[in-house]
């Protein structure tokens, strides 16, 4: 068989983009997206898995939102000014970003090369709006979604925390509402009523990725 000078441009266009393609999904192959609404209790999942879990690394998201008590830059976020971000967004400088009630948050990109190039598994704690731009950008990911028991009982861990006022406590149930309708394009959702079993779940999921 033999082609026309045309048709083996065009084959050979075919042949690099699909070798293009296996190349994004290898590089992503360890990158774990994880979302759960706000009160889902991702964040104690996601500690425990650190804790009992080698070569897994917590990407750490910038935000443009004051710190909490307790919260440490550099460790819970990279704590930053609304024109620092913006700033940043322009420097290419975000994997993802998206505003969520009221203020920014984005992956830094530098970091989360690094650590795969290292061979560590990357978890990205992140919204379902960053999530779904993940997916697009980065083929091969994988991603959880932590759905809780059900509204109510997401709402009462939320004034359980004291850390949010009434008007914070009405937008994140009106953003979790959303949130749950979004869970079904993650590759694994995981029911966060019995937190030991939720981990485990977890745990086993995690590993397989490693391998």
């Amino acid at each position: 068989m033999t082609f026309s000078t045309g048709a083996s441009h065009k084959l050979l266009y075919f042949l690099r983009n699909c070798a293009t393609l296996l190349s994004m999904e290898n590089e992503y192959e360890k990158l774990v997206i994880i979302s759960s609404p706000s009160g889902g209790g991702k964040g104690t999942l996601i500690k425990k898995l650190l804790d009992d879990v080698d070569g897994v690394w917590l990407s750490v998201s910038a935000t443009s939102r004051q710190p909490r008590e307790g919260e440490t830059n550099g460790k819970s976020y990279y704590f930053m000014s609304r024109d620092e971000f913006k700033e940043s967004i322009e420097q290419n400088g975000f994997l993802e970003w998206a505003e969520y009630s009221g203020n920014l948050y984005g992956t830094p990109r530098k970091y989360i090369h690094d650590h795969l190039d290292n061979g560590d598994v990357v978890l990205l704690e992140i919204e379902v709006q960053g999530a779904s731009d993940v997916m697009k950008r980065c083929p091969g990911c994988h991603s959880v979604f932590i759905m809780p028991p059900s509204l109510e009982i997401l709402e009462s861990r939320l004034r359980g925390r004291n850390t949010d006022s009434e008007e914070s406590i009405r937008k994140r149930m009106q953003a979790a509402e959303f949130e749950l309708e979004c869970a079904e394009q993650y590759e694994k959702i995981i029911v966060n009523d019995d937190l030991d079993v939720a981990f485990k779940e977890l745990k086993e999921y995690i590993n397989r990725v490693a391998d």
